[in-house]
C-alpha cells in the first residue's frame, strides 16, 4: 500500500519537493523502534540536503528529516525502554519528512513530561548539538562567558537556555532588534548585532569569550579567535560562511585556544562519540530541564508536511527565530 512522505524532483529550491507515495517501510530489526510520525523539525541540513549539497550517510534513509517525533508503533526484538503506544522523539540521519521512520533504540528519547508531542519535534537535533558541543566537549560550566553566534536560530534560542540553566553568562550576535529582544527574554545579557557592532570589540572588553558557539565557519574563524579568552574554546557546528579559511597559529597559540569543529549526522550510531552516548547524556541530564520547563523548544511556526516548501523558505527567512515544524498528523 505505501506510506507517504516528502521526495525530491531532482535538487533545487524548496518547489523540487513533493508529498508522495513512497514504498511500505520494513519491519523493525534487533533494537530497532518504527515511530508513527506526528512532526518533523526542519533544520538548515535539509534545505543543503535538497539543494544537492548534504547527501545522506551511507544506508540513511534519502528523505529529508533529521528529527521527529510520534508515537511507537512497533518494536524489534530486544527493545526495552519504548514501548507501544508511547510518545517519542528523535534523532535520525534522515527520513522524518515522513508518516513512519525506523530508527535506532538509543536515538529515540521519550516527550518529556508536559511538553506537546508536536513541538517535541524541534528538540533532538539542537539538544544534541548543543549539548554534545557546550557540555560534554567544551564542558561549559557556571561563570564562563559563552558567545552564541545566530542567537535566534534554532541552535541559538536553544543554546541561550541550556547556558543560563548552568549559570554562565551569554554574548548573542544576530542582524535585528527583534531576534536580539527574543534573545534576551530566553537570558542573554550582552547582545549584538552584527550588523552595527563588532562582536570582537565588545568581546575584548568583557575579557573574552571562555566558549564560542559558531555557526559561519570560515568567514568568522579568525575573529572568533581574536574574541576568545585565554583557554578559551571555539566550537565550530556549521559552515555558512564558507569551509576554507586562514587561521593564524600564534594567534590562537597566544590564547592558549582550542577549536572543535563538529558534525552530528555522520557520527557513528554507537561507540565512542557516538549518538548513543550523546543522547544518553541528553536524556540523563538535559531531559529533566525540559519536563521542568527550565528549557523549552521555541517554536517558529508549525506547517503541515504539505507545505514543506514554505517551512524550508521560512527557516531561510532573516525573520525566524527558534525552529519551523512540519506537522505530518494531528
Amino acid at each position: 500500500m505505501g506510506v507517504y512522505a516528502i521526495t525530491l524532483d531532482g535538487f533545487g529550491g524548496p518547489e523540487v519537493m513533493r508529498w508522495a507515495s513512497v514504498a511500505d517501510l520494513p519491519a523493525p530489526g534487533p533494537g530497532e523502534v518504527l515511530i508513527e510520525v506526528a512532526a518533523a523539525g526542519v533544520n538548515r541540513a535539509d534545505l543543503m540536503q535538497r539543494q544537492g549539497f548534504y547527501p545522506p550517510p551511507p544506508g540513511a534513509s534519502e528523505v529529508l528529516g533529521l528529527e521527529c517525533s510520534g508515537v511507537v508503533s512497533r518494536v524489534g526484538a530486544g527493545v526495552r525502554d519504548f514501548e507501544v503506544g508511547q510518545s517519542v522523539c528523535a534523532l535520525l540521519s534522515g527520513g522524518g519528512y515522513a508518516e513512519q521512520v525506523l530508527v535506532p533504540e538509543t536515538q529515540v528519547l521519550p516527550v518529556p513530561d508536559g511538553l506537546d508531542v508536536v513541538a517535541a519535534a524541534g528538540l533532538p537535533e539542537v539538544a544534541a548539538t548543543v549539548w554534545s558541543n557546550l557540555v560534554m566537549r567544551a564542558g561549559l560550566h557556571a561563570g564562563q562567558l559563552l558567545l552564541v553566534h545566530g542567537g535566534g536560530s534554532g541552535i541559538g534560542t536553544h543554546a541561550i537556555q541550556v547556558a543560563v540553566s548552568l549559570g554562565a553568562r551569554v554574548a548573542v550576535t544576530a542582524g535585528s532588534g527583534a531576534k536580539l529582544a527574543r534573545c534576551k527574554e530566553l537570558g542573554a545579557s550582552t547582545l549584538i548585532n552584527y550588523r552595527e557592532a563588532d562582536f570582537v570589540a565588545v568581546l575584548g572588553d568583557m575579557g573574552g569569550a571562555d566558549v564560542i558557539l559558531d555557526n559561519m565557519g570560515a568567514a568568522y574563524l579568525g575573529r572568533n579567535v581574536a574574541a576568545l579568552a585565554p583557554d578559551g574554546q571555539l566550537c565550530v557546528i556549521g559552515m555558512q560562511g564558507g569551509a576554507r579559511g586562514e587561521l593564524n597559529l600564534g594567534a590562537l597559540l597566544g590564547k592558549r585556544g582550542t577549536i572543535h569543529a563538529t558534525g552530528l549526522r555522520g557520527r557513528p550510531a554507537t561507540g565512542r562519540a557516538g549518538k548513543a552516548e550523546i543522547i544518553a547524556e541528553v536524556r540523563r541530564q538535559l531531559w529533566p530541564l525540559v519536563a521542568e520547563g527550565v528549557v523549552a523548544p521555541v517554536v517558529h511556526a508549525e506547517l503541515p508536511v504539505t507545505e514543506a516548501a514554505e517551512g524550508h523558505r521560512l527557516l531561510d527567512s532573516a525573520e525566524t527565530v527558534g525552529k519551523v515544524i512540519l506537522r505530518v498528523r494531528d
